[in-house]
């Protein structure tokens, strides 16, 4: 559902987790290298508008958080869905004049759960490399003290009370966690269907299992057809899955055909400060606001007419956004300009010597990546692969100063082209 926030809107948070000092450390340690500093400092600010016994706040407005946080809507909105997304707060929306939303607000998972998450454990290490990694493991592990040479003298509690008919009834509140919710990528019958019958026991798959095969495929980019395959070489003799073998040979798959690298999310937007201002209602601007409020892997997967992008394609969107630290929205325009240039098809040498360029050159805008594509095109058409059949093919958006003058029929075609499933 999409709803529009407003500064007036009012909101209210309901603790859900006993959230202990325990749990900021671990926010901080754990989530924080995924989720980002600003998302982990809207939930502590939630965390502070609670009354003096932490159950409930009182009514705010979203006013009230811009000026705390000294941020604007957009980047609120932002902050919360990356929250919701991690399981930290659920978020309940009341329409009137004046909207009203409810936010529950969940404990951060136990370290010991975090570490061994199909999803959390694989993004984390990714982001931190393995050093950190280790010391932060490291620094949960349980210590062994030796006490063989000494007696337990412990009280039972019997020793030391008596009982009572007397039994107090109430509720007690309890530590909340909320589950991450990844959406089905596995279609089960298929899986199932894939699989001979006597290999595998059908009472393996489930519902703890399938939340994990689930989760396995969204984070290491796995069909159906994949992880049918992959399974068959993790079913015991009794044919049930071992959950250890499963959690390796999927990891071993991904970084065979990765070169090694591990999977991090690669899904964000165009971050706030980036992001041209509003206003412009010329079809140069609605192309930058497709580019600025699109994840690379949803607008690649648009680009191939809803396909899923395939894990070498994936693998390169890792690339330009992790190693070299492209913004989301220069990525787009790279991916748009390529897919052009060299007719739908994605060369990595191509796009990485472009790629480069634009690092080299300080490109963090969409608005400054189309720019110097139009400036650098007949260069760059140069380095471009032998295979490139048009080379005179450009995107829409280097034809003509689209901003002041009129589309022929072609180009409003490509342009509808470009925005479809957009706006």
């Amino acid at each position: 559902m999409s709803v529009t926030l407003l500064p007036a809107d009012s909101y209210i948070i309901i603790n859900k987790g006993l959230i202990q000092e325990d749990d900021k450390k671990n926010l901080i340690a754990l989530y924080e290298p995924i989720i980002g500093p600003f998302a982990v400092a809207l939930y502590l600010t939630l965390l502070n508008d609670l009354d003096i016994l932490e159950i409930q706040s009182k009514e705010f407005t979203h006013h009230h958080l811009m000026t705390i946080m000294k941020t604007d809507l957009n980047t609120l909105r932002e902050a919360r869905e990356v929250l919701e997304s991690v399981g930290l707060i659920k978020t309940y929306y009341k329409e009137g004049d004046i909207a009203s939303y409810i936010y529950e607000i969940y404990s951060p998972l136990p370290p010991k759960e975090f570490l061994i998450h199909p999803i959390f454990s694989v993004v984390l290490y990714n982001n931190i490399g393995k050093r950190e990694f280790e010391s932060i493991k490291n620094s949960y592990q349980k210590v062994n003290f030796n006490l063989d040479e000494y007696q337990d003298i412990s009280k039972s509690l019997n020793e030391s009370f008596k009982s009572s008919t007397i039994i107090p009834e109430f509720d007690v509140r309890d530590k909340e966690h909320n589950k991450v919710n990844v959406k089905n990528i596995i279609d089960f019958d298929e899986l199932i269907i894939s699989i001979p019958k006597n290999l595998i026991n059908e009472k393996s798959l489930n519902k703890k299992m399938k939340e994990l095969i689930n989760n396995l495929a969204f984070i290491y980019n796995l069909d159906t057809l994949k992880m049918a395959e992959i399974l068959r070489n993790t079913i015991n003799e009794n044919g049930y899955i071992v959950e250890k073998d499963l959690r390796k040979k999927t990891r071993e798959y991904y970084t065979y055909i990765n070169s090694g690298k591990l999977p991090t999310l690669i899904y964000r937007t165009q971050p706030e400060y980036l992001k041209r201002p509003q206003g412009d209602v010329s079809n140069r601007a609605k192309m930058i606001y497709v580019f600025e409020n699109t994840s690379p892997y949803d607008f690649l997967k648009n680009k191939y007419k809803g396909v899923v992008p395939t894990t070498r394609d994936l693998s390169l969107l890792e690339y330009l956004l992790d190693d070299l630290k492209l913004s989301p929205a220069v990525v787009n325009v790279l991916i748009d300009y390529v897919l052009k240039k060299n007719d739908n098809k994605l060369n990595r040498a191509y796009i990485e010597t472009i790629a480069g360029q634009w690092k080299r050159s300080g490109i963090e805008t969409a608005d400054e990546a189309m720019s110097l594509a139009g400036k650098n095109n007949k260069k760059v058409s140069q380095i471009a692969p032998k295979s490139i059949k048009n080379k005179e093919a450009v995107p829409i958006w280097l034809k003509k100063d689209i901003k002041k003058e009129e589309l022929d029929d072609v180009e409003r075609k490509e342009l509808e082209e470009l925005m479809k499933g957009f706006m």
